[in-house]
């Protein structure tokens, strides 16, 4: 897969922020396992914590911008109207009918990453190439809201519950997965163990 374009290109981003977050908040040997931005790889990031390795799943989400010219401007791929729903794979590839991520990821954590960028793809791609110093000063983050939510008991969930969404086609790269869309509340009072860790690249310049 290239990163550089597309949902890849998102992924590839937040993997970095979040790998970064993880680092400043006392994990160590963190290692992005994800480099090419695969939005359907069962883990992204793994790093120790407490002693334990711990294996933790990604999903970036742009859909979490709040300003109406931004949101109608087209060129800002990464910018979409806050829909306050979690989007989870269900269907990896439209062809092969392979099981998304919620499925078949063995990670013990899903860190959602609500991410809305205020740049063009061709902007944040050139940034990836970037080192550190670069990259978190120059990324423009319009909004950001991370949750922790723990995998085994979402996967239960959806396992029990996704037949009730409606799926949805993303498109990435040549081929399609399917996603369903669940409001946050329909989560969020059932799971207990979700930590909203709320806003935290703005803490993350180097």
């Amino acid at each position: 897969m290239n990163p550089s374009v597309g949902a890849q290109l998102l992924q590839a981003v937040s993997n970095r922020v979040i790998a970064q977050f993880l680092r400043s908040s006392g994990h160590r040997d963190v290692v992005i396992s994800n480099r090419d931005g695969d939005t359907s790889a069962p883990v992204d990031i793994t790093c120790d914590y407490a002693g334990r390795r711990r294996r933790i799943k990604v999903k970036s989400d742009s859909y979490f911008g709040v300003d109406a010219v931004k949101i109608a401007d087209r060129n800002l791929s990464f910018y979409r109207a806050d829909m306050d729903c979690y989007a989870f794979e269900s269907i990896s590839n439209h062809m092969t009918r392979e099981p998304g991520w919620m499925f078949n990821s063995d990670a013990d954590d899903l860190y959602y990453f609500y991410i809305a960028l205020s740049q063009t793809e061709e902007e944040i791609a050139a940034l990836l190439s970037e080192p550190d110093a670069v990259f978190f000063s120059e990324l423009l983050v319009d909004r950001d809201q991370l949750l922790i939510l723990p995998m085994g008991e979402t996967r239960g969930w959806f396992e029990a519950n996704f037949e009730k969404y409606t799926p949805r086609p993303v498109s990435v790269g040549e081929h399609a997965a399917w996603y369903r869309l669940i409001p946050r509340q329909d989560i969020d009072k059932k799971l207990k163990g979700i930590r909203v860790v709320g806003s935290v690249f703005a803490d993350l310049a180097v």
